[in-house]
């Protein structure tokens, strides 16, 4: 009997394009390999939309809040359909970069040094010696990510917008400069790693990301061979201190200019990937000998509740 799979997609976070794109991609995909699919662009009635349509397994293709913070994976279990990705734990403290952050310290992961704050305390004056990073606690994507660089009189007056669109509460963290690096946990194994170059000036934002010509993938990074090892470890680490399932992705910097082997600093856990044509895990999988289809295919079969 052919599996029928609902591919979420779309949602109203800011991610909502990258979304829509990541869903039609894998639902293509999951029909060329032979399964049945409904896209599903999420709205607040999904779980009666679910109900009605009965799918086997719900494939997860929504970015940012709502789709990745632990909320549609609390309607899915309680509706009992399989999804795929991370379930309503891992999801919800991946999201919320501090909190995150507490847990990868705990499991012996290096992160940048921050501190929590309203925004507009961070406007008033350096919460930290510039440079730093002012980053929403709860987007991804880059969205409202602001640096401030070393020598900068004040910090960034657009946290004083009232028409700031993300959140109250940001996390300012030191700078890490060096490599951009990403790696990607596939079940209980680490793939291989991305040194990314953004093709823009500035650091990797949302265009680098996303648009075509952005960025330029490195596949493999070109690292001393225990570093590259020291990361693929940090990346399973991650993913298994976080209570990830399925496929996630680590972010870095490295720094080889500190000391003998550099520093390694994880940014964030990804538990929704993008799956765009430029994104990151595609790439990964590629280089294993795993294509797309294949790649989507393992992720509905290893979809599951009470995840």
């Amino acid at each position: 009997m052919t599996k029928h799979v609902a591919v979420l997609m779309g949602g109203w976070s800011s991610e909502r394009p990258v979304s829509l794109s990541t869903g039609e991609e894998c639902a293509k995909a999951l029909e060329t390999s032979g399964f049945k699919v409904t896209r599903v662009d999420v709205k607040r009635d999904v779980a009666t939309v679910l109900m009605d349509l009965k799918p086997d397994v719900a494939f997860n293709a929504l970015h940012g809040p709502f789709g990745e913070d632990g909320c549609v994976q609390g309607v899915l279990e309680f509706l009992g359909i399989p999804y795929t990705h991370s379930g309503v734990l891992a999801s919800s403290l991946a999201m919320n970069k501090e909190k995150a952050k507490e847990i990868m310290r705990a499991a012996g992961i290096p992160v940048a040094e921050s501190r929590v704050m309203h925004r507009l305390d961070a406007a008033k004056q350096h919460p930290l010696p510039p440079p730093y990073v002012v980053k929403p606690v709860n987007e991804g994507s880059s969205f409202g990510v602001l640096i401030v660089k070393e020598g900068q009189a004040h910090p960034p007056q657009e946290l004083y917008a009232a028409d700031w669109p993300y959140g109250d509460m940001v996390m300012v963290e030191r700078y890490a400069p060096g490599h951009e690096l990403t790696c990607a946990a596939m079940g209980d194994r680490a793939l291989d790693i991305i040194d990314i170059v953004s093709n823009k000036p500035g650091f990797y934002d949302f265009d680098a990301k996303y648009a075509q010509g952005g960025s330029t993938h490195i596949l493999p990074a070109a690292l001393k061979p225990n570093v590259y090892e020291y990361i693929q470890s940090l990346t399973l680490t991650a993913h298994c201190a976080l209570g990830c399932r399925g496929v996630s992705r680590a972010d870095f910097r490295y720094d080889e200019s500190a000391g003998d082997d550099g520093e390694v600093i994880c940014l964030e856990v990804n538990t929704q990937p993008g799956m765009t044509p430029t994104s990151l895990v595609p790439d990964m999988a590629a280089r294993m000998g795993m294509s797309f289809e294949d790649l989507v295919t393992w992720m509905v079969e290893d979809a599951s509740c009470d995840r």
